[in-house]
C-alpha cells in the first residue's frame, strides 16, 4: 500500500521543522551575533579617537585589540557590540508587523502553504547571502539587512507551519478512530484518512460507555466520553509538536558540528562565521523541498470539509485587502469584550509572555555569566551550544512517554516543566550563601556545573517548547490558527526585550551578574499562578463557541 495522504502530510511538516530549526540553532543564538558583532568590529575605530582600526586584519586575522571600540552607521558612531543587539531589535519590530499582517492569507488553507515556502526561501537565501559579503567590502552593512531578512523569513514561515498543527493532530488516525466512536464521523465516510483504518475491536474511549452509551445507536457522546476525547486529541497534538522539536534540533546539532569544522580550523575568522550561516542557508532551503511537495495546499481533508476556514475562496481578495483586514482583526482579537470571551487563551497569553521571556533570558545570562564570571573558554560554551539542543531532543521524546503512563494533560507538563526549570536560577542564588562558597562546587561556582545546568535546562526546554505550542493549539478558534499563532509569536517577541534590559540594568548597577538570578526566579514564578488559572476544557470550548459565533455573524451580514 502507497504511504498514506496523512502520513505524507505529517512528514512534510516534519521536514520543514528539520529544515527550518537549523537557522536558529546554528546561526541566531550562535554564529549570527558573533558574526555581525565581528562585521562591525573589521569596520570600526577605537574609542574615543575614531583613527586606530579596531580589528587589524579583516576576513582572516585573529588579532584584536581589547579597547572599546565603534562603527559609523550614517551620521552616527555606536558600539560594535550593540551593533547585533539593534539589528536583533529591528528584526523582531519588522518580524512582528509581519506575522500581523500574513495572518489572514496564511489562515486561507490553500495560501498557507505557498506563504510558508515564500518567507522559507526568503529566510535562506539571505542567509546564503552572507557567503558572498566579505566584511572588508564597502557594502558590508548588507549583513544587517540579510540578519533582519532571514529572521523575518524564518519568523513567518514557522507561523504558517505551526498553523497546520491543530488540523494534524485532527486528522491524526488515534484522533479520526475517536471522531467515529463518538459519532462525529461516519465509518464509510470519504473524509477519513488512508491511515485511520476502522478497528471495529477499538476498546471504547472510557470504561463506562457501556453504561453511559445511549440505546438505538444515538450519537450524542456522554461528557466523560467527551473528556476521552479531547485528552486523545491533547496527546496527539503533543505527539506531533514533539517530534517536529526533535527533529528540528536533531537538524540543528547535525549542523552544528559540521560547522564547528571551519571555524575551528579558521580560528574563528568573519569568513568561517558567514561559511557556517550560508550553510545554515543552504540546509534550510535542500530540506524544504519535501515540505514543498507533500504539505497540502489545504488543511488534511479529514478536517478540511468541517474546518470553517476551508470554504474560504480565494477569488474575491487582494494582498492588500487582507493585510488590512489582518491589522482590523488583530483590533477585534484585543478588544475587551474578546478578551473576556477567550479570558482562558489570553491568560496563557501572559503566561507565555513572562515564560518565552524568561527562558530566553536564561539562556543568554547562563552563556554570559559562564564567559565573564566562571572564564570558560570558547570552546567549552560551543560545546554546551550542543549539548542543550541534544537534551531537547531527549526531553521532547519522553515527556509524551511519561505523559502517556501518568495521564497528565499538557497543561500540567507545561507547568512541571516551568517549576523544573526555576530551579536553574534558584541554584544560581545559592552562590551567595556563605556556606556554600566554601564548598569545592554548588550554587554555579564551577565550569562544571554550567555543563550539568546544560544537560538539565535542554531536558526541560526542549519538552516546553514543543507542549507550549501544542497547549496552545487547544486554546484558538478552529481555522483561524495563523493570526492565532501570530498572536502567539508577537506576544514572544514583544517580550524579548524586557528581560535582557533589565538584566543588563542589574549587572550595570551591582557589578556582578549573579544577582539577575533572583530576577529571573521572580519573573518565572510570576507566571506559575498564572498558568493554573487556565482552564483547558472551558477554553477549548469557548474558542469552539467564539469561531461558531463569528460564523453565524458572517452569515447573517451575508444574507443582509
Amino acid at each position: 500500500m502507497m504511504v498514506s495522504s496523512y502520513k505524507r502530510q505529517l512528514l512534510g511538516w516534519l521536514s520543514y521543522a528539520f529544515a527550518s530549526e537549523v537557522f536558529v540553532v546554528v546561526s541566531l543564538t550562535l554564529f549570527l551575533p558573533i558574526c555581525l558583532e565581528q562585521f562591525a568590529s573589521d569596520n570600526g575605530y577605537l574609542r574615543p579617537d575614531y583613527v586606530q582600526p579596531c580589528s587589524t586584519s579583516s576576513e582572516s586575522g585573529t588579532s584584536y585589540v581589547t579597547e572599546r571600540c565603534a562603527v559609523k552607521i550614517g551620521w552616527m558612531w555606536i558600539d560594535t557590540a550593540s551593533f547585533s543587539l539593534y539589528v536583533y531589535s529591528a528584526s523582531v519590530a519588522l518580524q512582528a508587523l509581519t506575522v500581523i499582517s500574513m495572518g489572514s492569507i496564511a489562515d486561507r488553507p490553500t495560501c498557507r502553504k505557498p506563504l510558508l515556502l515564500t518567507f522559507a526561501f526568503i529566510g535562506a537565501f539571505s542567509a546564503i547571502l552572507f557567503l558572498f559579503l566579505p566584511s572588508s567590502s564597502p557594502l558590508w552593512f548588507l549583513c544587517a539587512v540579510f540578519a533582519i531578512l532571514a529572521n523575518i523569513g524564518f519568523g513567518a514561515s514557522v507561523v504558517a507551519m505551526n498553523a497546520y498543527l491543530p488540523s494534524l493532530a485532527n486528522a491524526s488516525p488515534e484522533v479520526v478512530q475517536a471522531r467515529i466512536q463518538l459519532g462525529e464521523l461516519d465509518t464509510s465516510s470519504e473524509l477519513i484518512p488512508e491511515s485511520a483504518e476502522v478497528d471495529d475491536e477499538q476498546p471504547p474511549l472510557s470504561s463506562q460507555d457501556s453504561v453511559s452509551a445511549p440505546l438505538l445507536g444515538i450519537s450524542t457522546p456522554s461528557k466523560l466520553d467527551q473528556n476521552a476525547f479531547n485528552a486523545t486529541v491533547s496527546r496527539a497534538t503533543s505527539r506531533i509538536s514533539a517530534l517536529g522539536i526533535a527533529s528540528g534540533y536533531g537538524a540543528g546539532i547535525i549542523l552544528l558540528l559540521l560547522a564547528l569544522i571551519p571555524v575551528t580550523k579558521l580560528r574563528g575568522s568573519t569568513f568561517s562565521l558567514r561559511l557556517a550561516i550560508g550553510l545554515s542557508g543552504a540546509w534550510w532551503a535542500i530540506f524544504s523541498i519535501p515540505a514543498a511537495i507533500w504539505l497540502p495546499n489545504g488543511t488534511p481533508d479529514v478536517v478540511s470539509s468541517n474546518d470553517p476556514a476551508a470554504g474560504k475562496t480565494g477569488n474575491q481578495w487582494t494582498l492588500w485587502s487582507e493585510i488590512v483586514a489582518a491589522w482590523k482583526r488583530l483590533g477585534v482579537m484585543l478588544r475587551w469584550n474578546q478578551i473576556k470571551q477567550l479570558q482562558h487563551t489570553f491568560r496563557y497569553l501572559a503566561a507565555w509572555f513572562l515564560l518565552s521571556d524568561g527562558f530566553t533570558t536564561i539562556t543568554s545570562t547562563a552563556v554570559l555569566f559562564a564567559k565573564t564570571t566562571l572564564h570558560m573558554e570558547p570552546s567549552w560554551l560551543v560545546l554546551i551550544g550542543a549539548i542543550t539542543p541534544a537534551m531537547g531532543i531527549t526531553g521532547s521524546l519522553v515527556f509524551p512517554y511519561l505523559q502517556r503512563k501518568l495521564s497528565w494533560s499538557n497543561l500540567k507538563v507545561v507547568v512541571i516543566l516551568v517549576i523544573m526549570v526555576s530551579c536553574i536560577p534558584a541554584y544560581g542564588c545559592l552562590g551567595f550563601l556563605p556556606i556554600v562558597k566554601g564548598l569545592p562546587f554548588g550554587g554555579l561556582t564551577t565550569p562544571g556545573e554550567m555543563f550539568g545546568l546544560a544537560i538539565y535546562f535542554g531536558f526541560a526546554y526542549g519538552a516546553f517548547q514543543s507542549y507550549a505550542r501544542a497547549c496552545y493549539a487547544e486554546l484558538i478558534p478552529p481555522g483561524e490558527e495563523a493570526r492565532w499563532y501570530g498572536l502567539f509569536s508577537i506576544t514572544d517577541k514583544s517580550s524579548s526585550f524586557v528581560g535582557p534590559l533589565i538584566v543588563g540594568l542589574i549587572a550595570d548597577a551591582t557589578g556582578n551578574i549573579r544577582y539577575a538570578f533572583f530576577f529571573l526566579v521572580f519573573m518565572i514564578w510570576l507566571a506559575v499562578p498564572v498558568l493554573l488559572s487556565v482552564d483547558l476544557e472551558r477554553g477549548r470550548e469557548d474558542a469552539r463557541n467564539c469561531r461558531m459565533h463569528r460564523n453565524l455573524c458572517e452569515v447573517a451580514s451575508s444574507d443582509s
